[in-house]
């Protein structure tokens, strides 16, 4: 794998739109996007640290719930309302819990995570798919996860919930993919809240893991910012994965 520093001003001057930015990789994102010259808009529940994110990074702040299309929509409207346009859409928002047996799993819980983590991945393609092909084109990048591929104890939602989410990344590349780039990214255990969650589960291999084996939040930050660049084409409609040594030298990111 090549690649030249050209990536590192692949959003100057575009209307970005990412969900779940109030922590985690959502944050750094946002915080590396800014950096980089882009037009920021931040969607996500309403609190005090996305707020804080979205004032620190100069973004629009767009109170949303990703797992209702209207509200969805909304933020798209906005973001073309404010900008003209939406060149870029993250979907980054997502839940671990529950971490529960099927068998004890709250029913009510387990549905809201497919709400969050897979209804609203196709929230965010359908309302912004419509507006990047009539404007010539977009990239949409979708959060993946290793789970998509393997089963974990306690993961069932999680797990069913990404494995979805990677396969309507492959179905709108099919659909869209000749005019809108759509591709997923796989960031590996990240060092964030969601895996203080998951440490403080004690369920499956991945809460035994040690604090140091997690790559920062600023990594896969530093991968979108690459993946909305013409370098990362051979990975329309599929995955890119940080745990892939060729990808993150590539990236300067270490072995």
């Amino acid at each position: 794998m090549t690649t030249s520093q050209d990536w590192r001003q692949s959003v100057a001057g575009k209307s970005v739109l990412i969900t779940g930015a109030s922590r985690g990789i959502g944050a750094a994102t946002a915080r590396l996007f800014a950096q980089a010259g882009a037009r920021l808009g931040l969607a996500g529940r309403d609190s005090a640290e996305l707020r804080a994110v979205a004032a620190e990074t100069g973004a629009t702040l767009i109170p949303c719930d990703v797992a209702d299309f209207a509200q969805m929509q909304g933020a798209v409207q906005a973001m073309v309302a404010a900008h003209g346009r939406l060149d870029v859409l993250i979907n980054n928002a997502g839940v671990i819990a529950p971490i529960a047996l099927i068998a004890k799993a709250d029913p009510a819980e387990w549905g809201r995570q497919i709400d969050v983590n897979l209804k609203g991945v196709f929230n965010g393609m359908r309302a912004a798919l419509p507006v990047m092909q009539a404007q010539g084109g977009g990239t949409i990048i979708t959060i993946g996860s290793g789970a998509a591929y393997n089963a974990l104890e306690g993961w069932s939602g999680y797990c069913a919930s990404k494995a979805g989410a990677i396969m309507l990344t492959k179905a709108a590349h099919l659909e869209a993919g000749r005019s809108v780039r759509v591709l997923s990214l796989s960031p590996g255990t990240v060092a964030t809240d969601m895996q203080v969650a998951i440490k403080a589960s004690g369920v499956n291999p991945v809460s035994q893991l040690d604090w140091s084996a997690h790559v920062p939040a600023e990594w896969p930050a530093t991968a979108l910012l690459w993946m909305c660049s013409p370098g990362s084409d051979t990975y329309r409609g599929g995955e890119v994965s940080l745990r892939d040594e060729g990808v993150r030298a590539a990236l300067g990111l270490g072995a």
